[in-house]
């Protein structure tokens, strides 16, 4: 009768292929939503100017932005005012609690600033700073 030898289970070894894979896929994620982010404060605005200033906490924000003329702005794509409240009501439904980031060029009429932090309020915006530099 012959015996039968048993196989050789072999060395255990930790996969570090799926590891470094899962790496590069994080990396590319966050430096394309980085991309995305610089891309929506790229309207040519001149920020006011506040002695106050404080840097706001990261948080995930919409961008709205006015040009000294008094165009609106979602993120970086022109909007018109019904636009920008339809869009206001959608994130609310979609992603709520609504947070507004709204920077307004320095030669921006106050009452269109207004009009925004109105239609932010109606959408059920939470929180809504205004841009500004600190002096």
């Amino acid at each position: 009768m012959t015996r039968r030898r048993k196989a050789d289970a072999g060395e255990v070894s930790f996969q570090i292929t799926p590891m470094i894979d899962m790496t590069f896929l994080l990396l590319i994620f966050f430096m394309v939503t980085s991309k995305l982010t610089d891309q929506q404060i790229n309207v040519p605005i001149e920020l006011p100017i506040a002695i106050s200033a404080v840097a706001p906490e990261k948080a995930e924000r919409d961008i709205v932005n006015i040009d000294g003329e008094g165009n609106y702005y979602i993120g970086d794509r022109r909007a018109t005012k019904e636009e920008l409240k339809a869009h206001l009501v959608e994130r609310f439904k979609d992603f709520p609690p609504l947070q507004v980031y709204l920077r307004a060029d320095k030669n921006t009429p106050a009452k269109t600033v207004r009009e925004v932090i109105d239609m932010a309020a109606e959408a059920g915006a939470i929180d809504v700073i205004v841009g500004t530099y600190q002096k």
